[in-house]
């Protein structure tokens, strides 16, 4: 693939150059880190929109979560030095439990901060939320090591992993009543369409509903190169094969190139969020804690200094009644793609579908909370815009897969041409 990107003004050889050079030696680095590598996530939510059809039994869907004794100090919700070792009191700690979702706080705060941030912690601000978080306080929420933990193909597939994908796409995603082919691009196609034609239809959405439905599908692919770079077909795939679907995977991994774009847009955007000396990536390991925090800010700079972003202020910009709610359907469709995610049979799946799309979720908070960030206050929480440490872990960690699935498209490319 080369080119420009449609709905924006990027090339994909620069999204490569990018990744390669500044981008994925970082981030990786990043997610090895203690604060990135324990995310806390409920596995046993029921699905809320079907019967469960079972979980796959499958011994590589298996999650195995982590013990609470190796969970940092820091993490640990309820830790009795979660904020500074000088609370000690009973009304301290009762206040360091309430306010364990704050995971990003620094530990050095005064009693007058920690209270303030007890406080909005209290704020309800779903209204934000692109997506259903899950509840961390509840007993079936468990902390899992993400790299022992690694995306990778299961063996989970089927009519149960196909039901989640066709709900995703032909329940929530955009498309004219006009058009009766799946919106999947891997279901079979009715008639003689191919991969161009197929995607004729997006031209007649608005850009808000071209971007829903890229999202979705860039989302899709960077799963599939996941689980394939992690996978050895039995057999080999013919290149006539290849070709025969070339025009369907070209528009494929270009919505994959449209979505690594929204995400990086996203990290540029909150990085004056991390830049206050309020917030700390905090795990009671002080050392690592500011190394991690100056690699973050540095991936950041990096972010800031890509000079061809998506520019998401195109979006929602008409007419302010049927802008917000436009917005507002677009965010209650995302939100139920989130909720489909426990729908997920395989464990590792569900695991990786909650994270990845949790992430994409807090990356489009972020996008259109642009005044609430430029608003902060450098030395004191925020009420108006603030991050879970589930969702800043979740950010990073999907930002990071969709790095990692740029870099696998590169030796993909080595490999076809090894073969021809």
């Amino acid at each position: 693939l080369t080119g420009v990107l449609d709905d924006c003004l990027c090339d994909i050889e620069s999204i490569d150059d990018f990744n390669t050079f500044k981008i994925f030696p970082k981030i990786q680095k990043l997610q090895e880190r203690d604060y990135f590598r324990y995310y806390k996530v409920n596995l046993k939510r029921p699905c809320p929109f079907w019967a469960d059809d079972g979980h796959c039994s499958i011994k590589d869907c298996h999650v195995e979560p982590c013990p609470e004794s190796k969970i940092p100090v820091g993490i640990k919700a309820g830790s009795s030095n979660k904020y500074s070792k000088a609370a000690n009191n009973s009304k301290e700690l009762e206040d360091c439990e309430q306010a364990n979702k704050l995971g990003a706080v620094n530990s050095t705060l005064s009693n007058q901060s920690k209270e303030a941030f007890i406080d909005w912690a209290r704020y309800d601000d779903s209204q934000d939320h692109f997506c259903e978080l899950d509840d961390e306080r509840s007993p079936d929420a468990q902390y899992v090591d993400l790299l022992l933990n690694p995306e990778r193909y299961t063996g989970y597939k089927g009519p149960s992993a196909w039901r989640v994908w066709n709900s995703i796409y032909e329940e929530n995603c955009f498309k004219p009543r006009s058009v009766y082919r799946p919106l999947n691009p891997l279901a079979p196609s009715r008639g003689g369409d191919d991969g161009e034609s197929f995607y004729t239809w997006l031209e007649g959405l608005c850009l808000e509903k071209r971007v829903f439905y890229k999202l979705i599908s860039g989302l899709h692919a960077s799963i599939n190169l996941h689980l394939c770079a992690n996978y050895l077909l039995e057999g080999n795939l013919s290149l006539d094969k290849i070709a025969e679907w070339n025009s369907t995977i070209s528009m494929f991994v270009k919505n994959l190139y449209f979505l690594y774009l929204i995400e990086l847009r996203a990290l540029s955007k909150v990085a004056p969020y991390f830049e206050r000396s309020v917030v700390d990536l905090y795990t009671g390991n002080g050392h690592e804690d500011a190394e991690s925090k100056a690699l973050l800010l540095d991936i950041f700079r990096d972010t800031k200094s890509f000079h061809m972003h998506f520019d998401e202020k195109s979006m929602f910009a008409g007419d302010k009644k049927g802008a917000k709610s436009l917005k507002e359907e677009f965010r209650l469709h995302f939100k139920n793609i989130s909720r489909i995610m426990d729908c997920v049979g395989c464990d590792k799946c569900r695991l990786w579908g909650k994270l990845q799309t949790q992430g994409l979720g807090t990356a489009l908070k972020i996008l259109f909370s642009e005044k609430e960030i430029q608003s902060l206050p450098e030395n004191s929480p925020s009420k108006g815009f603030q991050l879970t440490r589930q969702e800043i872990v979740a950010l990073v960690n999907a930002f990071g897969r969709l790095s990692t699935s740029i870099r696998e498209l590169q030796n993909f490319k080595v490999l076809l041409q090894q073969t021809r």
